[in-house]
């Protein structure tokens, strides 16, 4: 009797324990079955999320380039400096003053001067010490046949854009000067100045509003016999006339303008069909220098929001204005210094007006480079230190004078760009 109630004192225990540990592993497997089917349904919902909000998701990652490297604080800016015949001492006086080790520069003589000059640019490029230590100077030897009032101006910038494109990965904007241009700033002025702008910037001079040149450039039919012929020789008209284009809009501006880098690739590389187009359309244009990439910028959605309408250029024109504006003297010097330009144009070879440029603006001395903060020898800038250290001058202060005026109007009038 004591038997059987010791039994059934220790059945209940063993019962209740099966029944707890039959939960337990119960509980367990459902419990893994939830977070399993949650972890699956997770993943699934997600793919389904993910799709219902990119349809290409995977493609998109697949094919997503790596983030572009953080741009230095302070940009780069790669020159097209040009010239012509009797031009060399000019060329060299403004490639002296613009220079500076961290910009990039490609000069050109045209087939027009003579081979002595050519000879003898690039046997000064050669030469300079500080070029062949930076090496950021380049000729282009094989010259180009160049008429200002024809394509082939168009396709020898294009053609310096390649260049620097190839050699040089690291630019943020192209500047194209002649030889009849000279700086109204320093280097340093000029990268302090950029330093703050969005690279997306181009400075680009333009109108729509095309006047007496739609009848007299824009509908006229020409031939620029630089395109096929080693003389230079003026541009012919040949008719009949065409009408204006329908396929895009027609605007009209300087010569001279400062390009982003994205814009030139865009040109270049033309991923797009439209500056292709362009170009064929205005080979048969009257001074094409003065639309192409106004049109070509107007004209690419994509571009259209980015360009500032200056040239940042000092000009005087005459009204309306002629073929070539004045040759610029020491009258003009206030007008100049008041319109907080970085360039002017056009001089005489070694007028005073230069000198007075030199010494009050660049101080610049005895024919040497623009003194800058990459200089560690004075006052002939005969050594390289950090291209990175600069030390702004006044003319700073008028650059970005000017440079806020026409960022802020162009911010205030965004939906009337390229209008």
């Amino acid at each position: 009797m004591k038997s059987m109630n010791l039994e059934k004192k220790w059945l209940f225990p063993l019962v209740l324990s099966a029944i707890v540990c039959f939960f337990v592993v119960v509980t367990s497997f459902n419990m893994g079955l939830i977070t399993s089917l949650h972890t699956i349904n997770s993943i699934f919902l997600s793919h389904v999320k993910l799709n219902q909000t990119n349809p290409y998701f995977a493609e998109s990652i697949i094919n997503q380039a790596p983030p572009p490297p953080a741009r230095p604080p302070v940009p780069r800016f790669a020159y097209l400096v040009s010239g012509s015949k009797n031009d060399l001492e000019k060329l060299w006086r403004t490639l002296q003053a613009l220079y500076h080790p961290r910009n990039y520069y490609v000069v050109h003589l045209d087939l027009e001067s003579s081979v002595q000059e050519r000879l003898e640019l690039a046997s000064r490029v050669e030469k300079e010490p500080i070029f062949a230590q930076v090496g950021n100077v380049h000729m282009i030897t094989k010259a180009n046949m160049v008429t200002y009032r024809g394509p082939t101006m168009v396709a020898n910038t294009l053609h310096a854009c390649a260049i620097l494109l190839k050699k040089y990965s690291d630019w943020d904007w192209f500047i194209n000067l002649s030889a009849s241009d000279y700086p109204l700033v320093t280097q340093d002025d000029l990268l302090y100045t950029f330093s703050g702008l969005k690279r997306e910037y181009n400075f680009i001079e333009y109108s729509s509003r095309l006047g007496w040149k739609e009848g007299q450039r824009a509908m006229p039919l020409i031939i620029d016999p630089g395109l096929y012929k080693t003389t230079k020789s003026d541009i012919f008209w040949v008719s009949p006339k065409r009408a204006l284009p329908t396929a895009f809009k027609l605007f009209t501006g300087s010569a001279w303008m400062i390009l982003s880098r994205a814009f030139v690739e865009y040109c270049i590389w033309g991923w797009d069909n439209l500056p292709r187009t362009l170009l064929m359309y205005y080979t048969n244009f009257v001074s094409s220098p003065e639309g192409y990439f106004q049109t070509v910028a107007c004209n690419a959605p994509e571009f259209a929001t980015t360009v500032i309408n200056h040239d940042l250029h000092f000009i005087s024109w005459d009204r309306p204005p002629k073929q070539h504006p004045h040759n610029l003297n020491i009258n003009d010097t206030s007008r100049m210094i008041a319109s907080g330009a970085a360039f002017a144009r056009k001089f005489k070879r070694d007028d005073p007006v230069l000198d007075k440029i030199d010494k009050e603006l660049l101080r610049r001395k005895n024919g040497s480079f623009t003194p800058g903060g990459w200089c560690t020898s004075r006052p002939s800038c005969l050594k390289v230190g950090n291209p990175a250290k600069l030390k702004p001058g006044p003319g700073a202060k008028r650059l970005r004078r000017l440079i806020g005026k026409l960022v802020l109007s162009t911010n205030t009038t965004r939906q009337q760009q390229c209008k």
